[in-house]
This record gives C-alpha cells, sequence and structure tokens, in this order.
C-alpha cells in the first residue's frame, strides 16, 4: 500500500522525472534561440538585401572620395597661402598670374629627378614612369584651364577675401569660408604692353623735363 502511495506521489518514474528536468532545464521566460532562416536567392528580401549593400558601397565611396577631394583642396589652399607675403595687402591680376605660373611648376624638381634616375647609362626601362605620367597629365590640365576660363585659386584679389584666407589654419572644416575666384592669363599680355606703354610715356616726359631743364640751364 505505501509502494503504491509512493508511485502515485511522484509520477510514473522515469517518464515524470524526464519531464520535470527538462522543465527545469527551461524555465520560464527563456525561450531558445530560434535558427536563422536562410533567405532564399530569388526572393524580395534577398534583393532587397543586395540593394542595400549596393547602396551602403556607394555611400562609402562617395564619402572616401569627397575626403581626397577636400585633402586636395587644402593642399592647393596652403601651397598658395604660404606664397603671399607678410607685407601685402593686396593683390593684382598680373601679381595673382605670377603666382599661378610657379604653380604650375612646382613638380620641375621631382620631374628634373626622375629624368637623371633613367639618363643612367645600362639602365633599361623607365622608373617612376606612372608618376611622371600623372604630374604631365595634371600640369597640362591645370594650364589649359589657365588659358581659358580660367584656373581656380584663392580669392586674394580682393581684400577682404585675402584677409579671411591669410586667418585660416588649414581646417578642412573651414574651407567653405574661403572665397575662390577663377583666374586667366587672357588679356595678360595686352596688359604687360599697355604698363610698357605707360613707362615709355613716363620716361620720354622725364627726358622731356631734364631737357628743358638743362636748356634753362644753359641759358
Amino acid at each position: 500500500m505505501v509502494r503504491e502511495k509512493s508511485r502515485t506521489q511522484f509520477g510514473d518514474g522515469p517518464s515524470y522525472f524526464r519531464q520535470t528536468c527538462q522543465h527545469r532545464s527551461n524555465p520560464k521566460g527563456q525561450k531558445g534561440k530560434a535558427p536563422e532562416k536562410v533567405v532564399h536567392p530569388y526572393s524580395r528580401k534577398a534583393a532587397y538585401l543586395a540593394r542595400e549593400e549596393i547602396r551602403l558601397d556607394k555611400k562609402e565611396r562617395q564619402k572616401s572620395e569627397k575626403a581626397t577631394r577636400l585633402n586636395t583642396i587644402g593642399e592647393k589652399l596652403l601651397w598658395f597661402q604660404g606664397q603671399l607675403e607678410a607685407d601685402k595687402t593686396t593683390y593684382s591680376k598680373k601679381d595673382a598670374c605670377e603666382i599661378i605660373e610657379r604653380y604650375l611648376h612646382r613638380f620641375d624638381s621631382e620631374l628634373e629627378q626622375i629624368e637623371l634616375v633613367n639618363g643612367i647609362k645600362g639602365r633599361q626601362g623607365r622608373l617612376h614612369g606612372a608618376r611622371e605620367t600623372v604630374i604631365k597629365q595634371t600640369i597640362e590640365r591645370e594650364r589649359a584651364l589657365y588659358e581659358s576660363n580660367g584656373f581656380e585659386i584663392p580669392d586674394i584679389i580682393n581684400a577682404k577675401h585675402l584677409k579671411t584666407f591669410r586667418e585660416w589654419t588649414g581646417d578642412l572644416k573651414k574651407l567653405p569660408n574661403i572665397k575662390l575666384r577663377q583666374v586667366s592669363n587672357k588679356g595678360l599680355d595686352k596688359m604687360k604692353e599697355d604698363e610698357k606703354a605707360e613707362d615709355g610715356e613716363e620716361d620720354d616726359k622725364y627726358n622731356q623735363e631734364e631737357d628743358a631743364a638743362n636748356m634753362t640751364d644753359s641759358d
């Protein structure tokens, strides 16, 4: 009688024990992690994931290109800033053109070094050919702009913009504060001719005054 009561109290033996252990191993509120579903390659979700990946790649590429472009602009502006004379408050178009000409020759020493290296007798093949090509193409493109619509530089002709440019510390975040101007060498030759003509007129006037003074002294 006692034995039957014991079996009733503890269930049906091993079966009851298994159920109890299973219940204790999975407490209430803690569900097992569902297995990850495999996305069908031709499903709408797969198409969405593919589009999302393309979008993120494009966004990352644009971000990288923007950073490269800003760095290039920053280096260019710093070069021009280094050409400014401390005691000069205004620049003419002629002054700006002279600085641009120096900028277009900034790679001359590097090209000379490449030429010297490749000029060594007995050397087979041309070294630094890719770099040389990039430099020459860059200069050709910049000069074409300078001789046509204009080459973009910081606006050093406007006194207010020049002051802002002088105070720039090189922070790329402050680039929008720097005003730019397109400068072309069109009309520069005529400007030089006019200056020569003015200088000639001043010399003639000076000579005439000297002659008149000499004639007065002789009298």
